[in-house]
């Protein structure tokens, strides 16, 4: 009995706390407090005909600002080669993206409609929070990083994309650490909504001072892989001919294109398979086995240049995505270019190899988009008794709307509407200057 009267209490417990669930906002403030920049998330995902924009507020202090400037910009380049390394002016760096915006004072021409997370944000920073608006261009460069070496210091090559926020008089004015912002986001892709076909691959060698050749033939069990599952390799040999194949070997093998000025290809493997099972492999004999190969970034802490995916401070990451953009789309703008292939070699005693490559694709699982939920609203007085004291009128409430970041669409918000928003404040501390009045050449 005592069970059945506390789990009532449990139930409305858990309905009070999912109800008190705020919104995760992203906020980092200049080193002199004067600007503070509220961003809804750091990763931004590419859906091949569109991106998700990148929008959020800046609150500004109007009386520090005067009569200068704040911009907003979101920059994309492509770093190949350290910090250190910079001297004279010259930066070995490649702009690949770059759109600036200027928010305060906000001009005409720059006006659109709020996002619902932008109203939300306004509403309680006040009247000095002035909204951003971003849209990458379609073919834009995911975020890449090139792992460093173990000794290396400093910000790794790759591509990467920074929201900054700056005062000045102008869009180009060199910015004062003082007073600027740095965020670093991301530009992911996941899995497509298309089928990949099952590659599959064949090769016939013939030898000399042979009658018959060797024939190997490849399959993988499907076209798309996400980060940490196994792949199944299915080989079948018919060695028709006079030769020995001593043992095979299979690797994942990932291809990075540098598209500079010009490009050039990397390739490394992340994991490999060598197997004598079944082997030798006489003439006249064949072989039908399934391998299995799982390629993951912990057996490849070591290897320098191996492409991963873009990452924050403080956070892991993975083995690169497989790059999926639209062929119509020059390289050059994507800074790197990943893609992986298996590679089957069938070592021949007293004769060349036969190897052969296999493509696919290895990526993310596109998150399950929640359903949208049923709003019930209460019936204060039955409708008959409404209508003689209280005329129609024309329903007008907005539908409900799914996006990454979820707001209170279980009806007690129009109930709630007085209240303010709850957030869920992630703030991202960083040094912040002792003297705010020293010149800038020391910022």
């Amino acid at each position: 009995m005592a069970d059945a009267a506390n789990k009532p209490t449990t139930e409305n417990n858990n309905e009070d706390a999912s109800k008190k669930a705020g919104t995760r906002v992203f906020k980092k403030s200049s080193p002199n407090g004067k600007l503070t920049t509220y961003l809804g998330k750091r990763d931004f995902v590419d859906h091949i005909d569109h991106i998700d924009p990148v929008d959020g507020v800046v609150l500004v202090d109007p009386e520090y600002i005067a009569d200068k400037k704040v911009y907003v910009h979101v920059l994309a380049a492509f770093r190949y080669g350290r910090e250190d390394l910079d001297v004279l002016g010259l930066t070995f760096r490649k702009d690949l993206f770059l759109s600036t915006l200027q928010i305060y004072p906000p001009l005409p021409e720059n006006e659109r409609p709020l996002t619902k997370l932008q109203e939300r944000l306004i509403k309680k920073l006040g009247e000095n929070a002035y909204p951003f608006y971003f849209e990458l261009s379609v073919g834009s460069p995911s975020s890449v990083t090139l792992q460093p070496a173990p000794g290396d210091t400093g910000k790794p090559c790759g591509v990467d994309y920074e929201l900054k926020t700056y005062v000045g008089d102008s869009p180009d004015d060199k910015a004062h650490k003082r007073d600027t912002i740095r965020l670093a986001i991301r530009k992911i892709t996941y899995a497509p909504d298309e089928n990949i076909p099952q590659p599959t691959a064949e090769i016939t060698k013939e030898f000399m001072m042979s009658s018959y050749p060797l024939h190997l033939e490849c399959t993988l069990d499907k076209g798309m892989y996400y980060h940490g599952e196994p792949i199944k390799v299915n080989v079948s040999i018919a060695n028709r001919s006079s030769k020995t194949v001593k043992k095979i070997r299979l690797s994942v093998r990932q291809f990075a294109d540098i598209c500079l000025f010009s490009t050039a290809q990397y390739k490394c493997p992340v994991a490999v398979v060598e197997s004598e099972d079944g082997f030798p492999l006489n003439p006249g004999g064949t072989l039908n086995k399934i391998f299995t190969l799982v390629p993951l970034l912990e057996d490849n802490r070591d290897k320098r240049g191996l492409a991963l995916d873009g990452k924050l401070k403080h956070e892991d990451t993975n083995l690169a995505s497989s790059t999926i953009y639209d062929p119509g789309v020059s390289k050059e703008n994507l800074g790197i270019v990943v893609q992986y292939k298996v590679k089957v070699r069938l070592l021949v005693a007293l004769g060349s190899d036969v190897a052969l490559e296999l493509p696919f694709t290895l990526t993310h699982p596109k998150p399950i988009e929640p359903e949208e939920p049923i709003v019930t609203q209460p019936e204060v007085n039955p409708p008959q008794a409404v209508a003689d004291t209280k005329p129609e009128t024309k329903n007008t409430e907005a539908p409900i709307d799914n996006n990454l970041i979820m707001f209170d669409t279980s009806g007690t918000g129009a109930l709630l509407a007085d209240q303010d928003d709850d957030f869920i404040i992630e703030e991202f501390v960083r040094m912040r200057l002792k003297d705010h009045s020293k010149d800038s050449s020391e910022a």
